[in-house]
């Protein structure tokens, strides 16, 4: 028989090592499993905020965990059982306008991914200029669509929101689906001989959206059948959006006619959020729950929490449960202190100051990093200052490019693909970047 206690506690365990010990805190130390039922797994939380902070932002985790824990998994339901109680106080969220939590069963959508709660700005506003061009003219614009980042930045948002739109404003059947599930469908088919049934299913829609691609790596079976789905899809011009945590040159195990096909339409990359807007995303956030808080408070969260949109907001929801039980404004101190495990310390550097220190080891005029000269010992050092803006501070590509002379994105991507190959087997190049970066500590 299925121990529930023991699962659920094997999950939390491994939980507790991907998120913040403020996020683990917050949402998943009143939960438990209530019960199984035909692979089903049903999960009780303590009232409607957690359930909808479970199922927005954290669904995918736990739905992979648990995968790993119980293989005969089919999926997850979360049910309020109970209100969180804190040693005499109910906290009572009911009064918070919360939408409409419903996944349509037909195309997996959740209809609060929408472009009216997304905010963009400087680190998604390419991302987001596509997105809008492709809901005009789908399978028209950029198709393939590929945007990928690192996690917590809001590509489900946007891949679902796109969706949403087309989805409402031509009718067109869509389907959301992480590669996981893509994958435990095949792996279903094929036990159940119905592979025709699973080649119908996908290629009936108009518009394929797959999340969390890098998944794939090493599925050689799995990578074959998106290859025929894909060329099934393009071909009767529908629109195709992936989304990633890598570019798809850095998918290790990826087929080399996949890559082709990604690259086909378009891939942007989301980076890191500036501050205005963290603290766009932060108001937007308070505003749509209707609730206010001190603009020192916001404004330290968006100082403190700066390269992740989810524990950006994982820390927000934080501050506002501490301030419903303690039935006042929470003090700077009180905020330090209750969010001082997510923060992490940023490193403060500009990219003159990257390209400076890069040049001088080099032992180069800075200036001629940005110059278009073709002299070997000035492109590895330009190859090695994006490699290391990339790699170690997370700039985008297009941004990268335009501060270095006005370089095309793509040979930007080239560089850090050659220099990241390069370290595989040039030892002295490996020690050079060592060296580069601890002078950045």
């Amino acid at each position: 028989m299925l121990d529930l206690k023991q699962l659920w506690e094997t999950c939390l365990f491994e939980i507790k090592n991907n998120v913040s010990p403020a996020n683990f805190s917050t949402w998943f130390k009143e939960t438990r499993i209530l019960k199984e039922d035909g692979g089903v797994l049903y999960i009780a939380v303590p009232n409607e905020f957690v359930k909808k902070w479970l199922c927005d932002k954290f669904h995918k985790l736990i739905i992979k965990t648990l995968m790993t824990a119980f293989v005969e998994m089919r999926g997850v339901e979360y049910v309020i059982s109970k209100p969180l109680v804190v040693g005499k106080i109910a906290v009572e969220f009911g009064h918070l306008p919360l939408q409409d939590l419903y996944v349509n069963k037909e195309d997996n959508l959740n209809p609060r991914y929408r472009f009216g709660s997304f905010i963009v700005g400087p680190f998604n506003d390419l991302a987001y200029a596509a997105a809008q061009a492709i809901i005009n003219m789908p399978g028209k614009t950029y198709n393939p669509f590929f945007v990928y980042g690192r996690t917590g930045l809001g590509k489900t948002h946007l891949i679902q929101a796109i969706g949403n739109e087309i989805k409402d404003k031509t009718g067109k059947k869509i389907i959301y689906a992480s590669l996981e599930h893509f994958s435990m469908d095949y792996v279903s088919a094929l036990q159940k001989n119905k592979t025709n049934s699973f080649k119908e299913k996908y290629r009936k829609y108009d518009v394929l959206i797959m999340d969390d691609i890098q998944f794939i790596s090493g599925r050689e079976k799995v990578q074959e059948e998106l290859f025929h789905l894909f060329n099934n899809l393009y071909e009767a011009g529908k629109q195709i959006v992936f989304s990633s945590d890598k570019h798809p040159n850095y998918i290790p195990g990826l087929e080399e006619r996949l890559k082709t096909r990604f690259g086909a339409g378009m891939i942007v990359d989301i980076s890191e959020p500036d501050f205005e807007s963290r603290l766009a995303i932060l108001k937007s956030r308070l505003r749509e729950n209707d609730l206010i808080l001190p603009e020192e408070i916001i404004d330290f969260v968006a100082k403190s929490i700066v390269d992740n949109i989810r524990e950006l907001e994982g820390c927000l929801n934080t501050v506002i449960c501490q301030t419903q039980l303690k039935g006042r404004d929470l003090n700077l101190n009180e905020v330090r202190n209750l969010i001082k495990n997510s923060v992490r310390i940023k490193k403060s550097v500009s990219i003159k100051d990257i390209v400076k220190t890069v040049a001088d080891f080099y032992n180069l005029e800075d200036g001629l990093i940005y110059e278009k000269t073709r002299r070997r010992e000035v492109v590895k050092a330009r190859q090695v200052v994006m490699y290391i803006l990339r790699e170690e501070f997370s700039i985008s590509y297009p941004l990268i490019g335009q501060k270095l002379g006005g370089k095309d994105h793509t040979t930007v991507i080239h560089s850090c693909l050659k220099i990241k190959n390069s370290i595989k087997s040039d030892h002295l190049l490996n020690q050079e970047l060592e060296q580069i970066k601890v002078m950045f500590k």
